[in-house]
């Protein structure tokens, strides 16, 4: 994948963790991103899903659209979101290649109007996990792994203590990732008690 102005780089040697980048992650650092509030508990991660076009895979176009980097033009689609500026902090493709594109240590913009636990705005606290896929529809073994594998590095290194799916951040307005998702898999990958997760899962 050649981007325009922000090449692929390779994750730093050494620690697991460097100033909020994971060294097991491709890194592509996204300009849509800022401070969290001072004393901010990074304490929640936020499942969501992601493709464009919408059930289209294998692509760079999510890359781009982290970077400010896709065109327009490219797809008809792509006019309903044209100017959007957003990213995640990690990316999680059909194949369970893992993308980073902001620092756990600072604020994405993947939440949008939200509340959860009692706080507004999820962005301030929360780290943002997009899987390549359709709202509703499942997601692939591989997928499920890797999302397992960087919770569980997080937990180690945050104080974790909530996760949950956009459309439960943002009841009413998201959806993502849907019914397809499965739960039930995530909590027996990660051992993780019920009361991490939201009471209707």
């Amino acid at each position: 994948m050649v981007l325009k102005t922000m090449p692929e780089t390779s994750a730093p040697a050494g620690p697991l963790w460097q100033r909020g980048w994971y060294r097991c992650a491709r890194i592509l650092p996204s300009p849509n991103v800022g401070p969290r509030p001072e004393r901010a508990d990074i304490d929640l991660l936020v499942i969501h899903s992601i493709s464009l076009p919408p059930g289209e895979f294998g692509n760079s176009n999510v890359q781009r659209l982290f970077t400010n980097q896709l065109d327009w033009e490219e797809h008809a689609y792509f006019q309903d979101i044209r100017g959007l500026k957003v990213s995640s902090h990690f990316f999680i493709t059909r194949t369970g290649m893992l993308w980073q594109f902001v620092s756990c240590d600072e604020r994405a913009w993947h939440a949008g109007q939200s509340s959860y636990r009692g706080r507004p705005d999820c962005n301030d606290d929360s780290i943002g996990i997009e899987l390549e896929g359709l709202e509703g529809d499942t997601f692939e073994m591989l997928q499920y792994e890797t999302l397992a594998s960087l919770c569980a590095a997080l937990m180690a290194q945050y104080p974790i203590q909530h996760i949950a799916g956009h459309e439960h951040i943002a009841a009413g307005r998201k959806q993502d990732p849907g019914a397809g998702f499965d739960w039930p898999l995530l909590k027996r990958n990660l051992a993780a008690p019920d009361r991490y997760f939201p009471e209707a899962l």
